[in-house]
């Protein structure tokens, strides 16, 4: 018998029972922390860490990275508890549908797409700025039309309209590929990385923290909900849960050890980088090279450029994978037209969401500038971390006695925990943020009680 009304639900065993979906199995719980890994370790070293420093916290940046460390901490261990109890596409979207209902679950998918799709456009436009550093040392540059939003002065961000389009041609030709580009290029990264920190350490000037709060702590809260944005990678991992070979045992450790992996290495970067620079000098697209630039390390800042680019592009693959689950998993439940769940049948990827989806990102990299999308990125990825953070003591009101192979601690202590840290850093975001966030949402509600609402294969299920 079909369910009516906007709050009817999917139980466990119907979310995961997700038939021949047509993905292949084929990530290890290696796979997992890398993608995780590959997801978060890129804009916010790269490019965030620079404006939040000179436009927000200072060097206080390091505590911004701790306060948003630990909410990010609450909430992905919230993840790991559904990600293990329903290891199927769809990530918070899946989860909220399970518990929530139809309703909620609209409502955070919608967020969900505006989260990866602004924050896949935020990563193409510092991409494309490490790009044109490279391109202009070798005397190649483009002109400032071509790297420019119409909002900065110039005509189009072409490298990150091209980017965009390249990685998710990449995507489609299958997950197995995708990984090991994406696992290469990790381990590319780490390594550029711990070079920037053997030629920066040594180059440290403390006087550089003096004024450690020059924004006072109001600017830690604000550089937190600005650099917020470069910690979503967990959440990408949990998009992979119908790929993985165990996700019961490898999701939690992917989540869980991609985000302390990369806390800590957040810290020590904005710890050196604020103390070989001023801060106030760092508001560029590149700090990183920026910073070995002014202590004359002109070698070690030509490589970072280079490995720049590349980590970029993985943290750039595993925000348009995720995207394109996100609406795979909406499509197979009806709430999205078919045609974005069907699997090419060599491929075995939802090839049309993924090129179309990317032609749309593209197209907000290429005229968008980076510190709005940064932000508009950030207020949808907290808004899905509290919906998580409610679905998970919902269900285990619900359905105490399902079996959990990994089990969120102190419930509910928390997940309060989690909604508390996030609605604290969605207040100190701008209100023209907010008000966007806004429009995003109620445009969303249209589309669900036009075209969602009737078309829902649970509305009809028998």
């Amino acid at each position: 018998m079909a369910q009516q009304g906007l709050w009817r639900t999917k139980s466990i065993e119907q979310a995961n029972d997700t038939g021949e979906s047509g993905l292949h199995r084929a990530l290890s719980g290696l796979d997992l922390t890398l993608l995780g890994i590959g997801a978060i370790i890129g804009a916010g070293i790269f490019v965030l860490t620079g404006i939040a420093a000179a436009t927000k916290a200072g060097p206080a940046l390091t505590l911004s990275f701790v306060l948003a460390g630990l909410a990010c901490l609450f909430a992905a261990l919230v993840y790991a508890e559904f990600a293990s109890t329903v290891p199927v596409s769809g990530s918070a979207y899946t989860y909220s549908y399970v518990t929530l209902g139809e309703l909620g679950a609209w409502i955070i998918g919608w967020d969900l797409i505006l989260e990866y799709s602004v924050a896949s456009a935020a990563v193409a436009i510092g991409w494309s700025g490490y790009f044109n550093r490279v391109l202009s040392g070798i005397g190649l540059g483009l002109p400032d039309v071509l790297t420019r939003t119409p909002f900065d002065g110039g005509w189009l961000n072409l490298p990150a309209f091209l980017i965009i389009l390249g990685v998710s041609g990449i995507l489609a030709l299958g997950i197995r590929e995708s990984s090991r580009f994406n696992n290469a290029i990790v381990v590319l990264k780490l390594g550029i990385i711990a070079l920037f920190l053997v030629a920066a350490i040594p180059q440290v000037d403390t006087t550089n923290w003096d004024p450690y709060f020059p924004f006072g702590w109001n600017g830690v809260v604000s550089g937190a909900g600005l650099i917020f944005f470069a910690y979503i990678g967990f959440d990408a991992v949990s998009t992979a849960a119908e790929e993985a070979r165990n996700p019961q045992r490898d999701l939690p450790r992917g989540i869980l050890g991609s985000l302390v992996i990369c806390t800590l290495i957040y810290i020590i970067v904005a710890a050196v980088l604020t103390g070989i620079v001023p801060y106030a000098r760092l508001n560029v697209p590149d700090p990183v090279a920026f910073g070995l630039e002014h202590i004359g390390a002109h070698t070690a800042a030509g490589l970072i450029s280079v490995g720049a680019i590349a980590g970029l592009s993985s943290v750039l693959l595993v925000l348009l994978y995720g995207q394109s689950r996100i609406f795979f998993a909406m499509s197979r439940d009806g709430l999205l037209p078919p045609v974005f769940s069907q699997v090419h049948p060599r491929f075995r990827t939802p090839v049309r969401v993924i090129m179309v989806t990317g032609s749309l990102v593209a197209l907000v990299a290429g005229f968008m500038p980076i510190q709005q999308v940064a932000e508009l990125v950030n207020v949808g990825t907290l808004s899905a971390f509290i919906m998580v953070s409610v679905a998970v003591m919902v269900l285990r009101y619900t359905r105490p006695e399902l079996h959990r192979p990994f089990r969120t601690p102190w419930v509910p202590l928390v997940p309060l925990l989690a909604i508390v840290f996030c609605g604290y850093l969605i207040a100190s975001l701008d209100a023209v943020t907010l008000w966007r966030f806004v429009i995003w949402m109620a445009l969303g509600l249209v589309i669900y009680f036009l075209y969602a609402r009737h078309h829902s294969r649970l509305a009809h299920a028998p």
